[in-house]
């Protein structure tokens, strides 16, 4: 996946979109429909998403939809069919390192929000994530976008027929929970 083009977008860039979009309208985790021609404003290009603003509401962009953007797409993220369990649980963390919170330039994982994934088995043979997190303050309004956005990325496995995102707030979260890369992305050292 090439992200070098994401990154390469700066803050309050405007870009007119190519073609109608489907984006997740933040805070809210719905998706809502860009027309074409709008002219959005760049937030934040993190990881294969990226936040725009338009008409005062922020969305969040899928890396599939970059087109819209005038980028190239990324192609949804997947795994072989044959692989392993451990492969998989990989995969998951993989896709959860590219969740962002749109007004946090770190991701998920880093930022210390991600307290564990389970992945289960059933006896059909489907496979279920289960994802526990916290937000960064009980308040926060993220928890149904960062949802979405993980939800949307784990799903590229045919391995995973459904993720659930279980929002927790034990052990509250602190800046303790950062890893040492976050803290100093955020200028915390």
């Amino acid at each position: 996946m090439d992200l070098e083009q994401v990154a390469s977008l700066e803050r309050g860039q405007q870009l007119p979109l190519q073609r109608d979009v489907e984006a997740i309208a933040i805070p809210f985790g719905s998706t809502e429909t860009l027309a074409e021609d709008s002219v959005v404003s760049v937030m934040q290009a993190k990881g294969s998403s990226v936040s725009v603003g338009f008409e005062g509401r922020l969305y969040l962009i899928e890396g599939r939809n970059l087109d819209a953007l005038g980028l190239e797409s990324l192609p949804r993220p997947t795994l072989p069919e044959t692989a392993s369990e451990e492969e998989i649980e990989q995969f998951v963390w993989e896709q959860l390192r590219t969740c962002f919170d749109p007004e946090i330039p770190v991701n998920i994982v880093d930022l210390g929000l991600v307290y564990g994934c389970r992945i289960e088995r059933l006896i059909s043979g489907e496979r279920i994530a289960t994802i526990r997190m916290t937000l960064t303050a009980p308040g926060c309004g993220m928890g149904d976008v960062i949802a979405a956005d993980a939800r949307n990325k784990i799903l590229g496995a045919p391995q995973i027929s459904k993720v659930h995102t279980e929002i927790v707030f034990s052990p509250p979260w602190s800046r303790d929970m950062m890893s040492d890369e976050a803290k100093l992305e955020l200028g915390m050292f």
